[in-house]
């Protein structure tokens, strides 16, 4: 059966998640006396919204969902009916709720892009909270707002981005601003602490983060619009909120810059080689670049099923098409690019930074720097000190500082 099942037993009910006929997630109840499926009861039935998980504690049912991909936690009662929902103090991800069947209390944690995770005690019958514990760390969450805004793509898809900024920004159409995406394998980005885009707030810029096509946040169909000959939607809807950020004036081409890796970093490089013009600098951390070769090096034959392969040639006409690095034009101004690779790189060939970082030396017409970070001890599958990840996020962060006009501040 392809189905996901979990849940928690009191007495001799069984309350459980599932998504058996139902796609985004329902919760049933099974009497364990008779537990045939045909004896199964929907206490919460589907809606729009994905059901992630559900939890029990003080006699109520807790279901987490991702909404617009943002965190929703909703409390029913054990026949089904919804009691309230959990407030949070901005826009973010939170963990489902833990806590006993037969005790008041229940606990939680929640971060976003501008708060670290912070757990908070829930008072089950009031719906009291209070913060029970956080890390202590130099972030001034309070000053820092995260908004969540929908704009309009080529082809009139509404997709969602958010926004990261000091309270009070104004807009005047100058900010230093970093826009962030991935758009690929049903990953979704979900709102969690990022300490580049507190930085950037802190310093008056913006972060920004879109929620592209190929990712998972509205679940498979949304997965599926940026997969093989669709791929190009994801390239379009990232174009498009560099766009939406320009036009609602907070910021201009010469204060954008744009960062991606992995899967991301073909998206940046695509953005990069489609539309120059928009962009002051870019960070291209670990990318696939090649993308007719892409398939013949390393692990890359396992993401076939994402792209498709050049050696079919119905595929080859549409990722030529795209291939950031086949479509480099000599004489063009491109933007300031740091790639960033190393020789421990057991997923992602470092060969494409390396050839890409050349052939852009060689073909752009503008004065602005094309740097290759290369690392002959580190990859891109984590793992690295914690020394050395703060010497890294110095030097791109130094990269877009200085790229973008921020060092006189």
């Amino acid at each position: 059966m392809d189905a996901r099942f979990g849940g928690q037993a009191i007495g001799d009910r069984f309350f459980m998640f599932t998504n058996y006929e139902a796609p985004n997630g329902k919760i049933v109840e099974v009497d364990l006396k008779n537990p045939e499926m045909k004896n199964w009861r929907t206490i919460v039935p589907e809606t729009k919204a994905t059901l992630n998980g559900m939890s029990l504690a003080g006699g109520r049912i807790f279901a987490s969902y991702l909404e617009d991909v943002v965190t929703r936690i909703r409390m029913f009662d054990d026949k089904g009916k919804q009691l309230r929902e959990i407030t949070f103090p901005t826009l973010g991800s939170a963990s489902g709720i833990n806590g006993r069947w037969k005790e008041d209390e229940a606990f939680y944690s929640f971060s976003s892009y501008g708060q670290l995770a912070t757990i908070y005690r829930y008072q089950v019958s009031t719906g009291k909270q209070e913060v029970w514990a956080r890390i202590n760390v130099p972030v001034r969450s309070e000053e820092i707002e995260t908004k969540q805004i929908f704009y309009t793509s080529k082809d009139g898809t509404r997709i969602p981005m958010f926004l990261v900024y000091k309270k009070g920004l104004k807009l005047d159409g100058n900010r230093p601003t970093l826009l962030y995406g991935y758009g690929g394998f049903n990953s979704s980005l979900t709102p969690g602490f990022s300490a580049t885009a507190a930085f950037l707030a802190e310093q008056g810029g913006v972060y920004a983060v879109a929620n592209l096509r190929g990712g998972g946040e509205y679940g498979e169909a949304w997965h599926k619009a940026g997969m093989f000959e669709r791929k190009q939607n994801v390239f379009d809807d990232f174009i498009a909120a560099s766009e939406w950020l320009i036009k609602n004036k907070y910021t201009n081409p010469s204060r954008l810059a744009i960062s991606g890796g992995s899967n991301g970093g073909l998206l940046v490089g695509a953005a990069l080689t489609q539309r120059p013009d928009l962009y002051q600098a870019v960070i291209c951390s670990y990318p696939l670049l090649d993308m007719l070769r892409y398939q013949r090096f390393l692990v890359a034959r396992f993401w076939v099923p994402e792209y498709g392969s050049a050696e079919d040639p119905k595929q080859f006409e549409y990722i030529r098409r795209y291939s950031p690095y086949h479509n480099v034009k000599k004489g063009t101004k491109y933007p300031a690019v740091m790639f960033i690779t190393g020789d421990a790189d057991t997923r992602v060939d470092p060969l494409h930074a390396r050839k890409m970082a050349a052939l852009l030396q060689a073909s752009t017409a503008s004065d602005r720097p094309i740097l290759l970070h290369y690392d002959t001890k580190a990859g891109h599958s984590g793992g690295t000190p914690v020394n050395k990840q703060i010497e890294d996020l110095t030097d791109s962060m130094s990269f877009l500082m200085w790229q973008l006009g921020m060092l006189n501040n």
